[in-house]
């Protein structure tokens, strides 16, 4: 390669894309790495949410900024974005109390949100059965996304909108630097030249800087999903959120109630032993996707988790879910898994190994949600 780029990024998911995004609106000559013929991992494999209403106050932020800038992109190419919002549904007098504290904290924030009665949340969402939901937490502004398909749209907006130069089936070996410019070699030995390099992948990772890797504080997450075939003229809007969400996401963890609700919960449960937490979402084509739990090992002993599907874990979502909601059909067509990579101890992984070259990889959960936001932050902090 003779062309000399401002930026390389090595990983086309969501966090690499957005950093790309950024570039190109700073002008910036971009070009992305990705080893696939379209991106594989987590990106593609998720629930397809856009919830900042799930974050804590930093990630929140930073989702509420993803929300601009999907919706602004949006109005550029359909992205399979749906503003059909996201609803905690609570169960017991418990996840109602910590619902209404998350309403209070929001309030402060300016993060709208609504409480609902538990005849608001019957009649708002057809099957939603009445012994189990004792009220419910609606953030209209949030976001469904189709993953699959809006990376590959996303790709293509950036390109021919943009001018972002991408090259799939790129499988990037060595990365280094000098005095004059970082360079990128390719597994066919092609090199890429430019200002600066940013790796978000975490199998790019892995193999540039393996002793890194081996050495870092990130680990793992396996998380099952199950897509139920098309419901017919059944509707359920937006992403459903229910008890056991409530019990675990970040957001809740700021409400005054919530590490004593927690310490009564059985240390010893399926759902705790597999990190259970049921969620609804309908997909394009009218099918409903469930999900998901969590399984974890250290990122260095990734294959410990398998590539198995734990059919004992897709029972127990089937089963809790039909607790929740009455959908005409349970009828299974697809089940999957996902992983993702997190830090223990920070909330996302970034090590630069020479000036001009930063790895920015293991966002977690938060990548749908918080990539947007995130990466602008991270290119103004890059380009200082």
């Amino acid at each position: 390669m003779t062309t000399k780029f401002d930026l390389l990024v090595v990983g086309g998911g969501i966090l690499g894309t957005f950093h790309a995004y950024h570039a190109l609106k700073k002008n910036l000559k971009v070009a992305l790495l990705e080893r696939n013929s379209v991106p594989q991992g987590a990106t593609v494999r998720n629930f397809g949410q856009v919830v900042p209403s799930g974050m804590d106050l930093k990630w929140q932020n930073f989702g509420r900024e993803s929300l601009s800038i999907y919706n602004e992109l949006h109005t550029q190419a359909d992205l399979t974005i749906r503003q059909n919002g996201s609803v905690y549904i609570a169960s017991n007098d418990e996840e109602l109390q910590l619902i209404e504290e998350l309403y209070e904290i929001n309030r402060n924030n300016d993060y709208e949100s609504v409480l609902l009665s538990k005849s608001d949340c019957i009649k708002k969402y057809d099957g939603l059965r009445s012994d189990y939901c004792k009220g419910g937490l609606f953030f209209p502004q949030e976001l469904s996304v189709d993953s699959a398909d809006m990376i590959v749209k996303l790709h293509k907006l950036l390109q021919e909108k943009m001018g972002l130069q991408i090259f799939y089936n790129t499988t990037v070996l060595e990365t280094n630097e000098d005095d004059q410019k970082c360079t990128a070699v390719t597994a066919e030995g092609t090199e890429f030249n430019a200002s600066k390099i940013i790796i978000c992948g975490g199998h790019e990772f892995k193999t540039l800087y393996p002793k890194v890797f081996n050495n870092s504080d990130l680990e793992v997450s396996k998380l099952q999903m199950l897509q139920t075939k098309p419901q017919g003229i059944y509707s359920l809007q937006g992403n459903i959120l229910t008890g056991l969400s409530v019990r675990r996401y970040e957001s809740f963890s700021e409400c005054p109630s919530f590490q004593k609700i927690k310490s009564l919960e059985d240390p010893n449960s399926f759902e705790k032993k597999y990190g259970v937490h049921i969620l609804f979402k309908q997909a394009l084509d009218g099918s409903v996707i469930i999900g998901d739990s969590h399984e974890y090992a250290d990122a260095k002993n990734a294959d410990d988790l398998g590539y198995d599907l734990n059919m004992e874990i897709d029972e127990f979502m089937i089963l809790e879910a039909k607790k929740i909601i009455d959908l005409p059909t349970y009828e299974i067509q697809r089940r999957w898994f996902g992983i993702y990579s997190q830090c223990k101890t920070k909330d996302i992984f970034e090590h630069s190994p020479s000036a001009n070259i930063h790895i920015v990889t293991g966002i977690g959960g938060k990548g749908m949600t918080g990539s947007g936001g995130f990466s602008k932050f991270n290119i103004e902090k890059i380009y200082a």
